[in-house]
């Protein structure tokens, strides 16, 4: 008893001592001044120093100041600078300043997200939260939103929902039952639909055999001339935004015939949906409300810390019904309770600092944003066109795919790229050619940066054909 005594006053002694928070402050802030003049990728050091890292478990404590300081000297070094102007890869946003600087607030107030009772502020910023979002993107009056970690985790939610839903048409209780002798539902998607969706689909019983996948177009559009006939049987499964090619499917004409048939259509926009609040892509988001679900990242488009996933479900009952929890010890209220709209209980309250984005850009400056991470995707393709390198795809978003050569010569240029450490950005493969994958999706990308990125495009390939 004495031990434990002993070792909970220490820490509640230590958890009074500012210097300590103070030091932790110190070094957040110099990696934030720092982060546009550090090496995009870790230097070789960098990774040798993890190694510090790397010892048995201590019998004994570490103070907490030697705990800080391990981090900054060896765990800092060995970050990916992705908050800075030149990571372009993996479509990861920056973090914009209101955003971060809440998060700091929020994790010191380290509230469970589950009920209203256990947090009333994650309860209410959520609940602005899902208000707010449904207005920016022209969603329909009453769409339900659930804060989850990821689009991952957000598609699981909305796909369940489907999947319930269409079965209850059927007069089949998933709930109650079952997968067991549920009849059948069809699902229809794009050859080249995400990943995390058919890791989705294969979580919740929709098995590789169910899927029905349609052809896709030049630019990875699916073809809607080639979708099957749709029913009231049927989840169809649309992108907002190519993972490589940035090119949204056509809603118009696929979400009016969903619509017509009674079939529930999903949108993966992980990083696209954001699109629709601006008009300037009206083009491409044409339609989009007619969908039931969808699925995106506030940490990508919208530059909100990691992680911040959003669920959008246009029939509330049916999210709600899907991921229903009973339990006595369950205080619900007649308020927003935020773990009926995802699939966890506990879990942080990540809507906070998405609250502090959206208030602190407005509309208008969520609107600027999208906009201007097209202009800067057109400027970075249009340099590198003139440099000579071949652009794959119609930049109409943030993405571009640039050919340079064969297998071996593209994954050749991408690593001393990535050495350079001047930007960072990965490969990818299409149609039967590989590519460099450039995702612009940070605030801070200016066209200096591009610049110096192009310029390190251009010196990659030199070395590569002794130019």
């Amino acid at each position: 008893m004495t031990d434990c005594n002993d070792l909970c006053n220490k820490l509640k002694i230590e958890s009074t001592e500012i210097n300590i928070y103070e030091k932790a402050k110190e070094y957040a802030v110099d990696y934030i001044k720092n982060i546009d003049s550090r090496c995009v990728n870790p230097t070789d050091k960098a990774i040798e120093d993890l190694s510090y890292f790397i010892e048995d478990f201590p019998e004994n404590g570490t103070k907490t100041l030697e705990i800080l300081r391990l981090l900054n000297e060896y765990g800092s070094p060995a970050t990916i600078a992705q908050t800075g102007g030149r990571y372009f890869g993996f479509v990861n946003g920056g973090a914009i300043p209101a955003a971060l600087a809440t998060k700091w607030i929020a994790d010191v107030w380290d509230q469970n997200a589950a009920l209203n009772v256990m947090s009333p502020v994650a309860s209410i910023l959520e609940d602005i939260c899902e208000r707010w979002i449904v207005e920016l993107l022209g969603l329909p009056h009453g769409t339900a939103a659930g804060f989850v970690s990821g689009s991952s985790a957000a598609t699981l939610c909305g796909i369940t929902a489907a999947r319930n839903y269409l079965l209850k048409n059927k007069g089949y209780d998933v709930a109650k039952h079952g997968l067991f002798n549920a009849p059948p539902i069809r699902v229809v998607l794009s050859e080249e639909a995400h990943s995390t969706v058919f890791k989705a689909l294969s979580i919740l019983g929709l098995g590789s055999e169910r899927i029905e996948k349609v052809k896709s177009d030049n630019q990875g559009r699916i073809d809607y001339t080639q979708v099957p006939p749709l029913d009231n049987n049927t989840l169809l499964i649309l992108q907002a935004g190519n993972v490589n090619t940035g090119a949204f499917d056509n809603f118009d004409v696929l979400c009016k015939e969903a619509n017509e048939k009674g079939a529930w259509v999903h949108i993966d926009g992980a990083f696209g949906l954001w699109a629709a609040a601006s008009n300037e892509f009206s083009n491409l988001t044409k339609s989009l409300y007619l969908a039931d679900s969808w699925s995106t990242d506030a940490h990508k488009t919208l530059n909100v810390p990691y992680d911040c996933g959003i669920i959008l479900c246009k029939n509330r009952k049916a999210l709600t019904d899907a991921l229903q929890m009973e339990g006595s010890y369950i205080i619900y209220s007649e308020k927003r309770d935020n773990l009926l709209y995802t699939m966890e209980m506990s879990r942080r309250a990540r809507g906070i600092e998405l609250w502090a984005a959206l208030k602190s850009l407005g509309k208008n400056g969520i609107k600027l944003l999208v906009d201007n991470l097209r202009e800067k995707a057109w400027y970075f393709s249009e340099q590198l066109k003139n440099s000579g390198f071949e652009i794959l795809n119609d930049v109409c978003f943030n993405q571009i795919n640039v050919y340079v050569g064969d297998d071996n010569i593209t994954q050749n240029i991408i690593q001393i790229i990535q050495k350079s450490g001047v930007c960072w950005c990965g490969g990818a493969k299409r149609a039967g050619k590989s590519f460099i994958r450039i995702s612009v999706c940070s605030y801070k990308t200016t066209y200096d940066d591009i610049d110096m990125s192009v310029k390190a495009f251009v010196e990659a390939r030199s070395k590569i054909y002794n130019i």
